[in-house]
């Protein structure tokens, strides 16, 4: 799979996209089971096809993109107004940075963008990730995924021991709150009106580092122009306690998710039963 993954990864941004595309269309058209979970979140969340509609072929483009993002030039990302400095601020606090982003436009760009703007000053950003179950990717994950400024963490004991040991050293760290976690790791908590299971642990984290929360996502641009990049501060009670701020985080994923719920990955199976996993 890594030979796939170097040969695309030449690939100009639009031709990946533009694959893309189609791999989401024609699993939209073929997989009835993706089809009947896609429409069943866009319900849940109150919304219509006609707002959706996108999400079908970014969905596509998702997938496509990774060579590139992994293996090859890195594509033009630019940030928002605002979003440097208060990215800039929360760092410059001391505390350590929590920065959190669901399933929504790309998520992989936005480690990239972090790191090539903060990680030289305040050191590297850890992000937590889970193992492939499939041993090809799992393998190109492994060999592509780490660079210079950025650490990967598996979603095991050790990998939230090294997440509180970087965020108490005054650095960041980033993971998808959206992400449904292995039983025990988590709690039913409204996503859109819906119980769903909700890790804890990026609550966990913050309540007990004292880390600033950060909400930052990467839109996807047309035409392979690439990525901008959205961040802004969370502002959580003082005295907030885990149940409070884990809906909250929810909350915030769900005001995110809707000013672009084109590129939100809406087949993500987001109200499963959390599967039995050990995180020795």
């Amino acid at each position: 799979m890594i030979l796939w993954f170097r040969f695309f990864s030449h690939w100009p941004l639009w031709a990946l996209h533009a694959i893309g595309q189609s791999v989401g269309w024609l699993a939209w058209l073929f997989s009835p089971t993706y089809r009947q979970r896609f429409s069943a979140n866009v319900k849940t969340a109150g919304l219509q096809f006609s707002q959706v509609r996108g999400a079908i072929g970014q969905a596509g483009s998702m997938s496509t993109e990774l060579p590139r993002l992994w293996m090859g030039k890195s594509p033009a990302m630019v940030w928002t107004e605002g979003s440097l400095d208060c990215v800039e601020s929360a760092y410059a606090a001391g505390h350590g940075v929590l920065f959190l982003t669901p399933h929504l436009g790309c998520f992989e760009v936005t480690a990239q963008a972090l790191t090539a703007s903060f990680s030289a000053k305040f050191g590297p950003l850890t992000v937590l990730y889970r193992p492939s179950r499939k041993e090809g990717l799992g393998q190109v994950m492994e060999a592509t995924r780490a660079r210079p400024g950025l650490d990967t963490v598996p979603t095991t004991l050790a990998g939230v021991r090294q997440m509180i040991k970087a965020l108490r050293a005054g650095r960041a760290v980033g993971l998808l709150p959206d992400q449904v976690p292995p039983e025990g790791m988590g709690q039913w908590t409204p996503f859109f009106g819906k119980p769903a299971y909700t890790m804890t642990l990026a609550a966990r984290l913050a309540l007990q580092t004292g880390a600033k929360l950060m909400v930052i996502w990467g839109e996807r641009l047309p035409w392979g122009q690439g990525y901008r990049i959205h961040a802004s501060e969370l502002n959580t009670p003082e005295k907030a306690d885990v149940d409070l701020l884990v809906l909250q985080i929810n909350q915030a994923m769900e005001r995110l998710i809707l000013t672009r719920p084109d590129q939100y990955l809406w087949g993500y199976a987001r109200y499963k039963q959390p599967r039995q996993e050990s995180t020795g």
